[in-house]
């Protein structure tokens, strides 16, 4: 097996890591770094359950995406968004109208609105609609999902665009 030797660079951390030319950036984020809040679904794009942003705030499909097209490149996982104690303002909303449920989801949502947010700070309903058409939750049927996207618009015009 041909391995290459990439430089990832997660959540503003520097990983040397020699991965197989045809592995997942998903898998080498699980398997590799052990950062396991990226979780692996359906591994065909369908469920958004994988989803990081790359450096311009865009939501990426770890699944669908090799990780050596990755090198040198930044990628924030749901470990990079908040810190200890202070959680963004997506992670609050979430917590507030009850848009974790059993979990397994709640990573790939959040990166998803996050991604959303980065990219357009005042969405309105239908770019909501669209942003959450690529991710799946079985337990809240995006309703709950929605609530909180519209609250942390609000708390992110409150606190700036970092949502810190």
């Amino acid at each position: 097996m041909s391995k290459q030797l990439i430089t990832l660079i997660v959540n503003d951390d520097r990983y040397d890591v020699a991965v197989p030319v045809h592995a997942t950036l998903l898998d080498v984020i699980r398997d590799e770094l052990r950062l396991t809040g990226t979780k692996r679904g359906c591994t065909s794009g369908s469920c958004g359950v994988c989803t990081v942003q790359d450096g311009a705030g865009n939501a990426l499909l770890s699944c669908l995406s090799l990780a050596i097209e990755w090198d040198s490149r930044p990628i924030t996982t749901i470990e990079g968004v908040g810190r200890p104690g202070e959680l963004h303002a997506v992670q609050r909303a979430f917590l507030e109208f009850g848009a974790v449920q059993c979990g397994y989801c709640t990573p790939g949502l959040i990166m998803t609105a996050k991604a959303l947010l980065d990219t357009n700070p005042r969405p309105d309903e239908d770019a909501i609609n669209e942003a959450l058409a690529g991710a799946i939750c079985r337990c809240t049927g995006h309703i709950k999902v929605k609530h909180a996207i519209r609250k942390a618009i609000e708390g992110l015009a409150g606190e700036g665009a970092d949502g810190a």
